[in-house]
């Protein structure tokens, strides 16, 4: 008798257990989470403010159920955020990003999940990848999507060249360390080349950019130096084309303005840098606007960075307080021109109405990238304008990929951070992450 008493209170227990259960919101949020008494910055407006001083966001099955002032009420088992008057935004994009460093193999194995998760505790929910070695980033692209590997949204680019590789330049020494391409950059005076390079047949392109959206790149990266009476805009023009066919941007890097003007007139889909070489002038500007291509901020590599401010190089215990390059080796002071040419091109090309949009073409740890890219954003934009480039702008660049992010509006994908702070007032707000939610679920709580 005592047996079957005993038995029936076990019983009675644990069904009063699972009926609670199921009534306790799950801790990441995957019931659904409701943020209130938020400053909400919906980036939906033209100005990108769409500022809600006091409000709610709902979001339920990875999607944004709701935006709006006041109060919500939230769905059943959903996680209640009070935010205390912190501010919520859109999830930060990085555009243009290079994620893998040394042996991909080794890094996939070794490193994957530390650095994406990374890029989550710094709030950026969205990456494109432009230009890691093919397989890895593909795989690690896919282990993200199968949430084997916690992490952003992960985009992935695929070269396409424009030209045969140019020979190596006199001394060069075979197998020697990989120079940064920036630090010598031969698109910049006196380094440009001076005769036509080798072409690509046409046939030979074509079999290219089939073969990467056959493995499933998410874009074509091509890279435009233009020689004299050289071949690169015919190649460049086949490539747009026929990118658009297969529904897929291509993204070109140009770095001075006789480039850009270049990727402009073959109709590239994305320009992945300000030029930061020469001075647009406003009939130029103008062109680049009718053409509605958008363009890439990647301001930041031209400034120097100091250990104070970057893991990376206090991780090589560098500690000497000289300027460091995005390769984290002394600044080469005559590209320094370039931190100064770049934002005014810059303010120009946001000026004049074409879209412009975050990227910082760095290594750096996220949030230390993202402090860099400010440096040079400050000097020529407002807060709300910085906003507006992280958001709104941001997803544009990524065209179809980012239709469902950069504004927080119902329907959209549930990819947001809360900040402790306003970055209307204080830009550096953003660095001062506290929660992310990604796909619906919270993922970082620093609260």
């Amino acid at each position: 008798m005592k047996a079957a008493l005993s038995f029936l209170a076990v019983t009675a227990a644990l069904l009063v257990t699972a009926g609670c259960s199921q009534n306790q919101p799950a801790a990441d949020g995957s019931q659904g989470i409701v943020i209130t008494n938020a400053r909400i910055i919906t980036g939906v407006s033209e100005d990108s403010a769409g500022i809600i001083p006091q409000g709610a966001v709902v979001l339920k099955e990875g999607k944004i159920v709701s935006v709006s002032s006041g109060v919500a009420t939230p769905p059943a088992g959903a996680l209640v955020i009070d935010a205390q008057g912190m501010t919520v935004m859109p999830g930060f994009i990085d555009a243009h990003r290079h994620i893998m460093q040394g042996d991909p193999v080794q890094w996939m194995a070794s490193l994957a999940k530390e650095r994406m998760q990374e890029f989550l505790d710094a709030g950026f929910t969205t990456v494109l990848s432009c230009g890691d070695p093919l397989e890895q980033i593909l795989d690690l692209r896919g282990k993200l999507k199968a949430g084997a590997i916690q992490g952003p949204t992960l985009f992935a680019a695929g070269r396409v060249p424009l030209a045969r590789p140019a020979p190596p330049p006199p001394g060069a020494v075979p197998g020697a360390p990989r120079v940064d391409p920036a630090r010598i950059d031969n698109s910049r005076p006196p380094d440009r080349p001076t005769k036509p390079a080798v072409g690509i047949p046409p046939a030979e392109t074509l079999d290219t950019v089939q073969k990467l959206a056959k493995a499933g790149v998410d874009a074509f990266k091509t890279v435009i130096i233009v020689t004299p009476g050289g071949p690169e805009k015919a190649p460049l023009t086949l490539i747009a084309s026929e990118a658009r066919k297969l529904g897929i941007p291509s993204i070109t890097h140009a770095v001075t303005v006789i480039d850009t003007m270049a990727a402009v007139e073959a109709k590239t889909d994305v320009l992945v840098h300000t030029p930061h070489i020469g001075q647009l002038t406003n009939e130029q500007v103008k062109t680049i606007a009718d053409s509605k291509i958008p363009m890439m901020t990647t301001l930041g590599i031209f400034v120097p960075t100091f250990a104070e401010a970057n893991q990376r190089i206090r991780d090589r215990k560098i500690d000497d307080n000289q300027p460091r390059f995005r390769d984290l080796e002394p600044f080469p002071m005559n590209t320094i021109s370039s931190g100064g040419q770049g934002p005014v091109n810059g303010r120009m090309i946001f000026d004049g109405g074409t879209t412009y949009g975050y990227g910082t073409d760095t290594t750096f740890l996220p949030k230390d990238s993202l402090a860099q890219e400010l440096k040079p954003l400050h000097l020529m934009f407002s807060n709300k304008d910085i906003i507006k480039i992280m958001t709104r702008n941001a997803a544009a660049l990524l065209g179809k990929m980012g239709a469902q992010i950069g504004t927080l509006q119902a329907g959209k994908a549930a990819d947001l951070v809360l900040l402790a702070g306003n970055p209307l007032e204080d830009i550096h707000s953003v660095l001062n992450v506290k929660a992310v939610i990604k796909s619906g679920k919270l993922v970082v709580d620093k609260r």
